[in-house]
């Protein structure tokens, strides 16, 4: 089969590999749509992920297909050829500290799954167990490949303890940050976006923003927000919840700045690893503010992110505005890694 191989730091080719021989408890999954993700171009720019994957190594997380081979026992769990799936990246042990005191996003021995570039992947015992879900009938596989950040962004929300009839808003107007508004706007919150691209803050008027504030390139948040029409008709603009959605040291301070008074400031973007940010403890501690991160996701949250796509709430419509052969997907990441401000794009994998 064809599949995409990161070699090293800004280094992928699309090579011919042969399929591994399946496990005890593993599906292969003929991979029907696959979609690009700030996280792979993060690891395509570095090279490597820690955590998630050490080259040489299949590559990509954000994927739905069929099931096209059963390992041994698979058919136990109820699973048969033909299902219509969508894969989480990642499993928990279920064993250790953090998944027995429900939080499965910090499991000290997650497996992640990558590999979504290929025509088809072999999903591990685990995974298969813990986060593999069958789709509704009616389910468009490119609705479905959004699962995986869009269970991220679930779980950022119910850390967030958001509730209808606050002022939420979001920072970054990246594919993460415009989930928020389209999950923060179902809950009833008010929302506001600062961001950037014309594009990307149509999207988000569509998806529910009702205050657009645009960041010029290089431009201060804070002066965004205080310098726009909606700030001079109100006496102040501060907001019970802010979500950092960008992952850049100044944002995280700039979101502290944005919060009122007992208010709470959800740094869910992270930054580059060594990145520092200098906070205003007086400000912090006087008002009275709640400072948290979200991580991942737990399996809870995967299912919730399946049931909004198939209600509807989340679409690829949305999210996924450009379409690239496997062959040419070295030639897109290098276009990402120069600027390409495409949302999401959809990767064909059969030729």
């Amino acid at each position: 089969m064809k599949a995409a191989i990161l070699h090293g730091k800004e280094c992928l080719r699309i090579e011919e590999v042969a399929p591994p021989a399946l496990k005890p408890g593993e599906v292969r999954v003929r991979i029907e749509a696959a979609l690009t993700c700030g996280t792979d171009l993060k690891v395509f720019k570095r090279g490597y992920h820690a955590r998630m994957i050490v080259p040489p190594a299949t590559f990509g997380h954000e994927l739905a297909g069929v099931i096209s081979e059963l390992g041994a026992g698979s058919s136990e769990l109820g699973w048969k050829t033909g299902d219509r799936v969508v894969a989480a990246n990642s499993a928990p042990c279920g064993q250790c500290f953090h998944c027995r005191a429900g939080q499965e996003n910090l499991c000290e021995d997650l497996l992640f799954l990558n590999g979504a570039y290929a025509e088809s992947i072999a999903v591990p015992a685990r995974l298969v167990l813990k986060n593999l879900l069958r789709l509704k009938p009616g389910t468009d596989f490119r609705d479905a490949a959004l699962v995986e950040p869009l269970a991220c962004v679930v779980q950022g929300v119910e850390d967030s303890a958001l509730r209808a009839g606050q002022n939420v808003l979001v920072l970054g107007a990246g594919p993460i940050g415009l989930m928020f508004v389209a999950l923060v706007k179902n809950l009833g919150c008010r929302v506001a976006v600062a961001g950037r691209g014309e594009k990307r803050l149509q999207t988000a008027r569509r998806l529910g923003a009702g205050t657009i504030f645009e960041v010029p390139i290089n431009g201060n948040v804070i002066k965004a927000v205080e310098q726009s029409p909606v700030a001079n008709r109100q006496s102040e603009m501060k907001f019970d919840v802010v979500i950092e959605a960008v992952g850049k040291p100044e944002t995280w301070e700039a979101a502290v700045q944005l919060a009122r008074k007992g208010g709470a400031v959800n740094f869910f973007g992270g930054c580059p690893s060594g990145a520092r940010v200098s906070l205003d403890t007086e400000l912090i501690h006087y008002s009275n503010l709640t400072l948290l991160a979200s991580f991942h996701h737990t399996p809870r949250a995967v299912r919730r992110a399946l049931e909004l796509i198939e209600a509807g709430v989340i679409s690829a419509r949305d999210f996924v505005d450009g379409e690239c052969p496997l062959s040419r997907l070295p030639e897109l990441f290098k276009q990402m890694a120069a600027g390409n401000h495409t949302v999401k794009t959809l990767i064909r994998l059969h030729e």
